[in-house]
C-alpha cells in the first residue's frame, strides 16, 4: 500500500537511486547555472553567437556594476519591496481573521463562504486580465503600486484563507472554550489565544506569499508600466533596446532579483517547515 523505503530496496535499486539523484539535481539547476554563466559574459559573446562556450573574458564585476549603478534596477527593486511587503502583511492579516471566523464559528453559510474562497483559486487568472485592467483604469489605480498591492491581496487571500482556516481547525478547541468560560472577549481570544499558536502557519504563509508576489510577472506587466511603479520582474526587460537584447545584463539582473526570495526562505526555513508539517503527525 505504501512505497518501500529506499533503504529497504535491493542494492541495485539503491545504486540507481543514488546515481540518478545528482543527475536530476543538475538538470533542475541547469537553467539557473546558464543564467549565472551568462551574467559574467561580455556582450561580444552574444553578438558572435558564443552562447554556451567559454567566456572570452570575465565581465561579472562590470555587468553587476552596470546593473546597480548604471540602470534603474535599484528603483525596480524598491518598487518590488513596496509592493510585496504590504501585500504580505495585508494578505496574512485578512487570512488570519477570515480563517478564524470560518474555522471557529458555526453559522449558516459558513461552508458556502469557504467554498467560494476555494472556488476562486480555480479561476484562471489570465481570463481576468482585461476586466481587472479596465477596473484599475476606471478607479484611477492603473500604473500605481497601490493598485497592484490591492489586487494582489484580493487574489492571494483566497488561498491564504484556505490555509489558515484548516490550520485553526487543527488547534485544540478546548483552549477557546476555556477562554470563553472565563469571560474573555472574542477579539481577545483571537489576539491572545489563537494568534500566538498560529505563528508557524503565519511564517509559512508569509514566505509563500512573498515568493508568489516577488516573482509575479503577469500582473506586473498588465497593471503597470515604467520605472515609477513596475517591480523588478518586469523592469528586467528594460535592458532590451529596439534592435538589441543585453542578455548579459538581463542575466545579472535576474540573479539580483532572485536573491531576496531565496534569502527569505533560508531565513524563515525553520518556521516555514514547521508551519507546513504541524499537525501532520498526531
Amino acid at each position: 500500500m505504501f512505497p518501500t523505503p529506499i533503504q529497504k530496496t535491493s542494492p541495485a535499486m539503491r545504486f540507481g537511486y543514488q546515481s540518478f539523484l545528482p543527475l536530476a539535481l543538475v538538470l533542475w539547476l541547469l537553467p539557473l547555472i546558464a543564467v549565472m554563466i551568462f551574467s559574467i559574459k561580455p556582450a561580444v559573446d552574444f553578438t558572435t553567437g558564443n552562447y554556451w562556450g567559454w567566456p572570452t573574458s570575465f565581465e561579472g564585476f562590470n555587468n553587476y556594476y552596470r546593473v546597480f549603478f548604471e540602470s534603474d534596477m535599484p528603483r525596480y527593486l524598491l518598487n518590488s519591496v513596496l509592493i510585496t511587503v504590504p501585500t504580505v502583511i495585508g494578505t496574512v492579516a485578512l487570512a488570519c481573521m477570515t480563517g478564524f471566523a470560518l474555522g471557529v464559528y458555526k453559522f449558516k453559510g459558513n461552508l458556502l463562504i469557504f467554498f467560494m474562497f476555494i472556488a476562486g483559486n480555480f479561476v484562471p487568472f489570465q481570463i481576468l486580465m482585461v476586466p481587472v485592467r479596465d477596473l484599475t483604469v476606471d478607479m484611477g489605480l492603473y500604473n500605481t503600486k497601490t493598485g497592484l498591492v490591492l489586487f494582489h491581496i484580493a487574489f492571494q487571500t483566497g488561498f491564504a484563507t484556505l490555509f489558515m482556516r484548516n490550520f485553526i481547525r487543527a488547534l485544540p478547541f478546548p483552549l477557546i472554550e476555556a477562554a470563553r468560560v472565563e469571560g474573555v472577549a472574542e477579539w481577545r481570544i483571537f489576539w491572545y489565544v489563537v494568534l500566538p499558536l498560529m505563528k508557524p502557519a503565519i511564517a509559512a504563509m508569509a514566505v509563500l506569499v512573498f515568493t508568489f508576489i516577488w516573482n509575479d510577472y503577469f500582473w506586473a506587466v498588465v497593471l503597470t508600466q515604467g520605472v515609477e511603479s513596475q517591480p523588478v520582474t518586469a523592469g528586467i526587460t528594460s535592458f532590451n533596446s529596439q534592435f538589441r537584447a543585453a542578455y548579459h545584463l538581463m542575466s545579472a539582473g535576474s540573479i539580483v532579483a532572485a536573491l531576496p526570495p531565496v534569502a527569505m526562505f533560508f531565513l524563515m526555513q525553520k518556521h516555514f517547515i514547521a508551519g507546513l508539517t504541524l499537525g501532520a503527525v498526531k
